[in-house]
């Protein structure tokens, strides 16, 4: 399938199944255009080596959640399977949930690294993918949904998005890297929160219901394009929140240690890659 075919049936298929849920109450999602996602492989199709960031740590529960570290890593081995140099990023807080992921996900150890280790080398990455990563709002803090300023548990990792390289964000919540892009229409949808909501661009921002489902919808549309299944199984996604939960990482809506991602549940992770795996033709 041709890159730009994705603006039509694939690209309204993949926006539908990560947008629509309207279970989770937020507005970022309802700015997620069709075209979105034929540019995203673009830019993924260009970059011969890749970085992907995520990681979301709960100071309150000293626990990172279980939003991000998924699909995060489905999308580092989809690149890494399409013949892509690609290396999965978070920071300190969040690297157990990150290994957690990766061993049920079979991904290389030295592939997942700690890029707020001193003296990490970014390597000079060309395209750097940000799944769930906080960035820094207009006063240069980090906040989570509740308004709370975490800035002393999370690096500065969306500082990568502005080294000259390209990017994409995915987010649900518009305090995530590549929000920036729809700042002035997040200010009207997220009334009150204005304060929080990050300021950084990213070429492409692929906003969602949750930011697992984003990089999922990405890797789908990916294997839409190579011919094959590059995602996750139905039991590599159940091992993974198991994983996560056995981590010690938390839904990050109810702060709860157990195999759900934002409020939803085992069985609607299932539903929505079953969903993004019939959409791609396979």
């Amino acid at each position: 399938m041709a890159y730009d075919a994705l603006a039509g049936g694939l690209a309204h298929d993949l926006t539908a199944a990560v947008t629509s849920s309207g279970e989770g109450g937020r507005g970022p999602s309802r700015l997620c255009a069709d075209a979105l996602w034929g540019s995203a492989l673009r830019l993924l199709r260009d970059a011969p080596k890749i970085a992907v960031i995520s990681g979301f740590y709960v100071p309150s529960v000293l626990s990172p959640e279980t939003d991000g570290p998924p699909g995060a890593l489905v999308l580092t081995r989809a690149l890494s399977r399409a013949g892509k140099d690609v290396r999965a990023w978070t920071d300190s807080p969040c690297f157990g949930a990150f290994k957690a992921c990766a061993d049920v996900l079979g991904i290389q150890q030295d592939m997942v690294e700690d890029a707020s280790a001193s003296g990490f080398d970014s390597g000079g990455m060309p395209l750097f993918v940000y799944v769930e990563r906080l960035g820094r709002a207009a006063d240069g803090c980090y906040y989570n949904m509740r308004g709370e300023d975490i800035s002393q548990w999370t690096a500065p990792l969306d500082s990568f998005a502005s080294l000259g390289a390209r990017s994409i964000g995915i987010g649900d919540g518009g305090n995530e890297v590549g929000m920036g892009n729809f700042n002035s229409q997040l200010r009207d949808l997220m009334p009150g929160y204005e304060e929080c909501l990050c300021v950084v661009k990213t070429d492409v921002c692929l906003p969602v219901d949750v930011s697992n489902w984003g990089a999922y919808a990405l890797t789908a549309a990916m294997s839409a394009v190579y011919g094959k299944w590059l995602g996750q199984s139905l039991e590599e996604e159940a091992s993974m929140l198991g994983a996560l939960a056995a981590s010690g990482a938390v839904d990050g809506v109810t702060k709860r240690n157990e195999a759900s991602v934002d409020g939803f549940g085992l069985e609607r992770q299932l539903e929505v890659v079953s969903l993004l795996k019939a959409a791609a033709g396979f």
